[in-house]
């Protein structure tokens, strides 16, 4: 994906229904979410400084959903690179499942390690909130991303895109795949998982709308974010309902599950699958006619960002409140948004025509 240099906090729909601009594909707040208020450690309260040098030797682990997670593996590696230009030290732990309550006890190490920031992906909003609080009250930053924690709980979130915008250029997508006729099920991650939730309520939404009246959501399915399980979900699916005509799963691990059962199925063809994949992971399917479109950022660019934002909250740069602007490297300069999120930028749409110009 093409850096861009200056970014916009809205993302037009509009811009999610053009193959070269994108669509989307894991990140986002949930209903829970916005009941929470303000930034974490009083960001708000104190002082920053625009002009403060960043810090070298900036202690910032990272904590994704799981290790050997194929997207979040991209993710923390952009957030290593960063470090390294930055001159920081990089940390990576977290739990080999997706679970609720899975990252409490990794945030509670990070606290007795005096780590200068924590990056997490969070897979409950609310489960990892008092061992968040803890950290900040010992003076670490946090930095949210890809999948939001409680806003009361960091300092600020690093979104992929609007999750307004994603949702809806979901519900797009797999309308014009279907022509707008048929039964459709959502494969996603963990019942509990932020983004994911947030997105399928906007796609709710969308589907009540007149336009989308010829789409019926039959099923929402959770595949945990684990391969096998996501495997047998989309089976059951397919065999549960005759007449379906897509699944859109907005996981990396989910649609590539999915691809995977009905490239080899008598459903190939004749059921659309789609979502948020990466093109390494997806390039198969794209090839063999399985998956004619789907969608996703560069992963490896949150991570790159949310590392960039964690140094400069610990150098004083910026403090987490709406306006404050810094620059993260060869992604350009950002600006601060309501409840601290800062948007990525939008994703892109993969097809057999441009798939092979990505790598990752």
């Amino acid at each position: 994906m093409q850096p861009r240099r200056s970014r916009k906090l809205l993302l037009p729909a509009a811009a999610l229904v053009a193959l070269t601009v994108g669509l989307a594909a894991c990140g986002g707040t949930s209903k829970d979410d916005a009941t929470s208020s303000g930034a974490t450690s009083g960001g708000a309260a104190a002082s920053a400084n625009p002009n403060a040098t960043l810090k070298t030797g900036v202690k910032m682990a990272f904590l994704p959903k799981q290790l050997n997670n194929p997207y979040s593996d991209i993710e923390v590696s952009g957030g290593k690179a960063a470090l390294g230009d930055l001159k920081g030290e990089y940390k990576l732990v977290g739990p080999n499942d997706a679970s609720a309550s899975s990252q409490v006890s990794y945030i509670n190490t990070l606290i007795q390690q005096q780590q200068d920031v924590i990056g997490i992906a969070a897979n409950d909003p609310n489960a990892v909130c008092p061992s968040l609080k803890q950290a900040s009250a010992a003076g670490i930053k946090i930095v949210a991303f890809d999948s939001d924690a409680a806003k009361d709980c960091r300092d600020v979130f690093i979104n992929q895109a609007t999750t307004q915008g994603i949702g809806e250029g979901l519900v797009k997508m797999t309308s014009d795949l279907v022509g707008g006729q048929g039964d459709i099920a959502i494969l996603s991650a963990t019942p509990n998982a932020t983004n994911q939730n947030a997105w399928i309520d906007v796609m709710k939404t969308e589907l009540a709308k007149p336009e989308y009246s010829g789409l019926k959501l039959v099923k929402i399915a959770y595949g945990n974010d684990d391969d096998q399980t996501s495997f047998q979900q989309a089976q059951g699916l397919l065999q549960s309902y005759p007449n379906l005509k897509a699944i859109v799963s907005p996981t990396t691990v989910g649609i590539a599950a999915t691809a995977r059962y009905v490239s080899s199925s008598s459903y190939k063809g004749k059921v659309v699958v789609t979502g948020l994949g990466t093109p390494n992971q997806m390039r198969e399917y794209v090839k063999d006619g399985t998956v004619k479109q789907f969608a996703l950022w560069n992963p490896a660019d949150i991570g790159y960002l949310a590392a960039y934002a964690g140094v400069a909250l610990a150098s004083g740069q910026i403090t987490g409140a709406e306006g404050e602007t810094f620059t993260a490297g060869k992604l350009g300069k950002y600006t601060i948004g309501k409840d601290g999120e800062i948007v990525l930028g939008p994703p892109t749409v993969f097809s057999a025509d441009n798939i092979d110009k990505f790598d990752f």
